[in-house]
C-alpha cells in the first residue's frame, strides 16, 4: 500500500509538472512540440545542446529556460524562422532542418535580468494576460531568468495603507495611474493620473498572479518589489511618523523618506512584507532603489538606512538578495561599503554608454562595486520612443572587456535587459542576448547571420542594407552619451532652432542620413520578393521611417533658411514640403500595427470596465505620450515629449497640427515683419530703446506661441483611432522613395 501512495504521488507531480517548452512550441505554432525532443539534465554549469534523434531535433539544457533559448538557436540558425516582439508565431515546416553535427553552447554568467521600472509604464502599462504570456515566452527564448515583476504591487501598497489608517481618497492621491505608476513606485511623484478604481487593483492582482505562476513554470525567479522606506508626503502629519521631505521631481511632489531611525520603520516594512507576501508569495530577489535620482543629503545616515532596508528584507527571506539599479549616483558606496558579499546585486543599467563597473565614461567608478555582485546591463531605449538605434561596437567591445581579468569584474554574474521601453530595436536585443553563449563575436559575421535568420533567407541587396545600418545608425560611438534614437524632428515642439525633441536626449549627430536613405532605398528594391514576410514587412515600414525623419529635419533646417533669408517663394515651398513628408510618415506607419497610435489607446480602453475608467485610462495613454503633465510639467518641468511617439495617428492630429501652426505663423510673420521708418527710426513706441535693443528687435525670433494650451484639448479626446493596419507595405514604402528622390 506504501509502495503504491509513493508511485501515485510519484505520477501527480510528473503529471502536473507540464513540460512549458513544449507548452511555449505549440504557442508558436501547433503540432510544433511534436518535432523536438526537450530534454531537462542535471549540470552545474549553464548550456544547451542541439543534437538529432530520427527525424526530431533534441535540445536539452540543464533549465527550462536554458532550453528555451536553444530552440530559439535552432530556429534562427537552423530554420531561418526569428522570433521576436512583431512576430512570436511561426509556421515551421513538415520537416525539420536537422541537425548534422551536436551544438552546445555553455555559459557563466548565471543571470539574465529583464525589465527597467520604467519598462511597465512606457510598454507595458495596459497589458492583459495574452500580451503578458507571449512577452514571457519571448523572456524564455532569449535566455532571461531573473525578470523584475511588479504588476500589481499597487494592491499591496493599498492594503497596506489601508491598515495604517488611510482612507481611499488619501490613498487616490497617492498611488498614481495606470501609465504613470513606475515613477511612483520609483519614489518620483505621487498619484498623477489617478485615482485608480477598484477594478484596476482586482485585475491587476489576477494578473500578477498569472504572470507568476508562469515565470515559476519556466523556472524564473522573478523580482518582486521590496520596500525601501517610502511613504506619503504627509505621512508626519497623518501618523506621526519621522519623515524627510522627498521635495519636487520635474513639478511634482515625491513621497516622503521614512527614516531608519524611526521606531516605526520596522514595523511598517514589516507590515508591507506581509501585504506583499499575502498576495503573491516570497521571492529570493527583491527590487529596491532608495534616494532613486536624489541629491545627497549631508544629514542621512546612507549605511544605516541601506542596512533596514536589507534588514527588513531579510526578515521576509533570509536568503533573499537586493537587486538595486546601478544609476547617477545610486547605489551610494557608504551605503552599500559593509554589506556582504552576496546579500546585493547591482545592475550596471547603462553598461554599453556609461559604465559604472570600472571602464572609461562619465559614470566611471574606479572600484566598481568592489565586493557586491552584478550584471552588465544595456539600456538602449528611452521613454519608449520609435527609432533607429545602437551602440554594436561599444556594446561589444564592453562586454568583451569584462572578459578579461580585473577586479571590477570578478563578482559579474550576468546580464540584463534595462530599456525603458520595448517592442523596438529588435536587432540590439537578439544581439544582447546571444553575448553570453558566445565566446567571441564578429559584428559583420553575425550581422550577416541575423538577416538570415530574420528574413528566411538574405539577399545582397539586403546584406548591404544592414551592413550601412550597423557601421552608421546601429553603431553609435563611444563617446556619445546620447539617450536613445536619433529623435525625429517631426515629434518636436516648433521652434527655430529645433535639434532634439525631448529635453535630455543629450542628441549629437554620428550618422550621415544618407546612409538611412540607402537603406531603405536598397530594402525597397527587393521588397517584392519578401512579399509577405512579416519580419521583412516590420522593418521595411521601420527603415523607411527612419530616412524619411532623417531627411525631414534637412528639409527642417531648408525651411528655417529660408525664413532667415527672408525668401519667401522659397520658404513657402520648402515648409509645404516639410507639412507633406509628417502627412507621408503618417501614412506609411500606418500599414502596420506596431507603429499606430491605435494599438496603445485600444488596450488603454479595453481596461476599463466602464465608460469612465476607459476615459480615464486613454487619458493616462494620450498625456504620457505628450506633454506627460500639467502646465508646469510640460513648460518646465522637462518630461514634454520625453516618451514621443513616432506614429500613425499622432503624427497627422498632434505633431502635423503643432507644425502647421509654426509654418503659418512664420509665413504671417514675413508676410507683416516690415516696420514703418518711424518705428526704425526709434520713434514712436520705440522711441527709449537702445541701439542694441533696436539691432535685437531686427533678429528672427519665430512666433511666440503657447503650445500647451494647444496639446492639452488633443489629451481630453475621445475620438478613436484603430490598430488596424491600413494599405500595402511594400507599395508604401515605394511612395516614401519616390518622394525623397
Amino acid at each position: 500500500m506504501k509502495t503504491f501512495v509513493t508511485l501515485f504521488f510519484c505520477f501527480c507531480a510528473v503529471f502536473s509538472s507540464a513540460n512549458p517548452v513544449n507548452n511555449l512550441l505549440e504557442r508558436i505554432d501547433k503540432g510544433a512540440s511534436k518535432k523536438f525532443k526537450t530534454v531537462l539534465t542535471a549540470d552545474s554549469t549553464d548550456f544547451f545542446e542541439l543534437s538529432q534523434e530520427g527525424n526530431r531535433v533534441v535540445v536539452k539544457g540543464n533549465t527550462w529556460v536554458n532550453i528555451a533559448a536553444g530552440v530559439n538557436w535552432y530556429l534562427k540558425y537552423y530554420a531561418g524562422i526569428h522570433l521576436t516582439w512583431n512576430n512570436m508565431s511561426a509556421h515551421l515546416p513538415a520537416a525539420l532542418p536537422k541537425v548534422v553535427r551536436p551544438e552546445r553552447h555553455e555559459t557563466n554568467l548565471k543571470w539574465r535580468y529583464n525589465f527597467n521600472y520604467c519598462t511597465f509604464s512606457y510598454s507595458m502599462a495596459f497589458w492583459d494576460w495574452q500580451r503578458w504570456q507571449t512577452e514571457i515566452d519571448w523572456m524564455a527564448l532569449h535566455g532571461v531568468n531573473l525578470p523584475l515583476a511588479i504588476v500589481g504591487e499597487e494592491v499591496a501598497w493599498r492594503n497596506m495603507l489601508l491598515k495604517l489608517g488611510y482612507t481611499k481618497e488619501d490613498i487616490g492621491k497617492f498611488i498614481a495611474g495606470p501609465a504613470f505608476l513606475a515613477w511612483w513606485e520609483m519614489n518620483n511623484l505621487e498619484g498623477w493620473g489617478g485615482p485608480l478604481p477598484d477594478s484596476w487593483y482586482n485585475q491587476q492582482e489576477i494578473l500578477q498572479k498569472k504572470i507568476l505562476k508562469r515565470m515559476h513554470e519556466y523556472g524564473m525567479q522573478p523580482v518582486l518589489p521590496g520596500f525601501c522606506g517610502m511613504m506619503p508626503h504627509d505621512a508626519k502629519a497623518k501618523l506621526g511618523l519621522n519623515v524627510t521631505d522627498g521635495g519636487r521631481w520635474n513639478g511634482y511632489t515625491r513621497p516622503a523618506n521614512l527614516s531608519p531611525t524611526d521606531v516605526h520603520f520596522d514595523e511598517i516594512a514589516d507590515l508591507y512584507y506581509a501585504e506583499l507576501t499575502k498576495l503573491y508569495g516570497k521571492a529570493n530577489y527583491y527590487s529596491m532603489d532608495p534616494f532613486h535620482e536624489t541629491n545627497d543629503d549631508e544629514g542621512m545616515d546612507y549605511a544605516k538606512a541601506g542596512r533596514k532596508v536589507m534588514e527588513a528584507m531579510k526578515r521576509v527571506n533570509p536568503k533573499a538578495t537586493w537587486v538595486i539599479q546601478g544609476w547617477t549616483e545610486n547605489p551610494r558606496p557608504q551605503m552599500i561599503k559593509n554589506m556582504k558579499n552576496g546579500d546585493l546585486l547591482v545592475l550596471d543599467l547603462f553598461s554599453e554608454c556609461r559604465p559604472m563597473f570600472g571602464l572609461p565614461s562619465v559614470w566611471k567608478r574606479e572600484k566598481g562595486y568592489e565586493q557586491h555582485d552584478w550584471l552588465f546591463c544595456m539600456l538602449e531605449n528611452f521613454g519608449a520612443n520609435v527609432g533607429l538605434h545602437g551602440r554594436m561596437d561599444q556594446l561589444l567591445h564592453n562586454f568583451y572587456s569584462t572578459k578579461k581579468a580585473s577586479p571590477n569584474t570578478q563578482h559579474l554574474k550576468g546580464i540584463g535587459f534595462t530599456m525603458e521601453g520595448s517592442e523596438n530595436n529588435p536587432v540590439m536585443f537578439e544581439l544582447m542576448s546571444e553575448l553570453p553563449w558566445r565566446t567571441e563575436c564578429k559584428k559583420e559575421a553575425w550581422v550577416k547571420g541575423y538577416v538570415k535568420a530574420r528574413y528566411g533567407k538574405s539577399l545582397p541587396e539586403i546584406e548591404r542594407a544592414w551592413s550601412l545600418l550597423a557601421a552608421t545608425i546601429y553603431n553609435c560611438p563611444a563617446g556619445n552619451n546620447q539617450q536613445g534614437p536619433h529623435e525625429s524632428i517631426f515629434c518636436g515642439r516648433p521652434s527655430l532652432n529645433n535639434f532634439q525633441v525631448k529635453s535630455w536626449s543629450k542628441m549629437h549627430n554620428y550618422y550621415d542620413p544618407q546612409a538611412t536613405l540607402e537603406a531603405a532605398q536598397l530594402m525597397t528594391s527587393v521588397a517584392d520578393q519578401y512579399r509577405g514576410n512579416n519580419n521583412f514587412g516590420y522593418d521595411l515600414v521601420d527603415i523607411c521611417r527612419q530616412a524619411l525623419a532623417d531627411q525631414g529635419r534637412l528639409q527642417y533646417l531648408k525651411t528655417i533658411a529660408a525664413y532667415n533669408g527672408f525668401s519667401r517663394k522659397a520658404f513657402e515651398h520648402d515648409a509645404r514640403r516639410f507639412l507633406e513628408m509628417i502627412l507621408l510618415q503618417d501614412k506609411l506607419l500606418g500599414t502596420r500595427t506596431e507603429f499606430r497610435l491605435g494599438h496603445w489607446t485600444e488596450a488603454a480602453r479595453k481596461l476599463g470596465k466602464t465608460l469612465q475608467e476607459k476615459d480615464q485610462y486613454e487619458w493616462n495613454a494620450r498625456v504620457q505620450i505628450t506633454t506627460w503633465g500639467n502646465r508646469e510639467c510640460a513648460d518646465k518641468g522637462g518630461l514634454r515629449d520625453y516618451a514621443h511617439k513616432e506614429w500613425q495617428g499622432i503624427l497627422k492630429d498632434f505633431y502635423y497640427k503643432r507644425w502647421k501652426i509654426y509654418m503659418d505663423a512664420l509665413a504671417k510673420q514675413m508676410e507683416d515683419d516690415t516696420l514703418p521708418n518711424e518705428e526704425a527710426l526709434g520713434t514712436g513706441a520705440n522711441a527709449n530703446k537702445t541701439i542694441s535693443e533696436l539691432f535685437a528687435m531686427a533678429l528672427p525670433k519665430g512666433p511666440q506661441i503657447d503650445w500647451y494650451s494647444i496639446e492639452e484639448p488633443w489629451t481630453l479626446q475621445h475620438n478613436r483611432y484603430s490598430s488596424r493596419p491600413e494599405g500595402d507595405c511594400i507599395s508604401m514604402a515605394k511612395e516614401v522613395i519616390a518622394f525623397l528622390k
